[in-house]
């Protein structure tokens, strides 16, 4: 199976800060820059592993947006193809997971992230980029949800997740993750902002404290499943420092495309 790269530029349903929703060609252009290499950590080349971009615009209108993301997606999926998606905000995932829970049923999820991302509504917006997984959970998308790097979660989003069984775990926490539970068919998904700043500096929402980027290659190099699917999301490019948190998302687009398309793992 190859990757579909898919560009979402979105960031309407963004809290405090716009600029997401420029960051989808920018990775793209990073991808095979003359200065870096087109191969995964492994050795995947990922010119060969990327066969589909499909970064039209999407609709102004939120409700248009989440239902062309779903068909997008969906499209790809129907073609054979698993989805690698580029954001934009956070809740670009919603519509995302409802496209694959079709095509997958109930997905298992490694998400990496500062904030848990499960407000029942956030601003008056059940559809915010703090509330993708909320929605997911809801909609009989999820199996099992694990999230890594943790580090700015209330008692709403803790009772939450606590009452759907949402495994919480912060930056320190590498060694407790329960890579049994992140079996097939399984789903990634990276905001940039659950790196620390000082590895990914260029978020909307930079928490300090967070992950390395080596931390999140480990993670990813030990995943016992192939994704069928992963998202990267959170870049903006407009508080980004010399490229720098651009340049951590082409390596993990590299990684997680390398990762999507071994379908012997089990």
């Amino acid at each position: 199976m190859t990757v579909a790269l898919l560009g979402f530029a979105w960031d309407a349903s963004s809290s405090y800060a716009r600029g997401a929703a420029l960051a989808p060609p920018v990775i793209r252009s990073l991808l095979f820059d003359e200065a870096s290499s087109p191969y995964s950590l492994s050795g995947e080349d990922i010119r060969e592993a990327i066969s589909v971009y499909d970064f039209d615009p999407l609709p102004e209108e939120p409700g248009k947006a989440r239902a062309a993301i779903e068909e997008r997606t969906a499209r790809v999926i129907d073609s054979g193809k698993a989805p690698l998606s580029l954001g934009g905000d956070h809740s670009i995932t919603y519509p995302i997971l409802r496209a694959v829970r079709d095509a997958h049923g109930p997905v298992n999820i490694l998400h990496i992230d500062a904030h848990p991302d499960l407000y029942e509504e956030f601003g008056g917006d059940r559809y915010s980029h703090a509330c993708p997984f909320a929605r997911a959970i809801e909609d009989g998308c999820i199996g099992k949800l694990v999230q890594i790097g943790i580090r700015s979660a209330g008692p709403e989003q803790r009772a939450f997740s606590e009452k759907h069984g949402v495994i919480m775990l912060g930056a320190d926490d590498l060694d407790r993750i329960p890579y049994d539970d992140l079996v097939a068919p399984l789903y990634v998904s990276v905001d940039l902002d659950g790196l620390d700043p000082a590895f990914a500096p260029g978020v909307s929402h930079p928490e300090p404290g967070g992950l390395s980027t080596r931390d999140v290659l480990s993670m990813l190099a030990k995943l016992r499943a192939a994704p069928i699917g992963a998202d990267i999301v959170e870049l903006n490019p407009t508080c980004d420092v010399h490229l720098a948190t651009a340049r951590v998302a082409a390596r993990l687009v590299k990684e997680l495309a390398s990762a999507m398309t071994k379908n012997g793992r089990p």
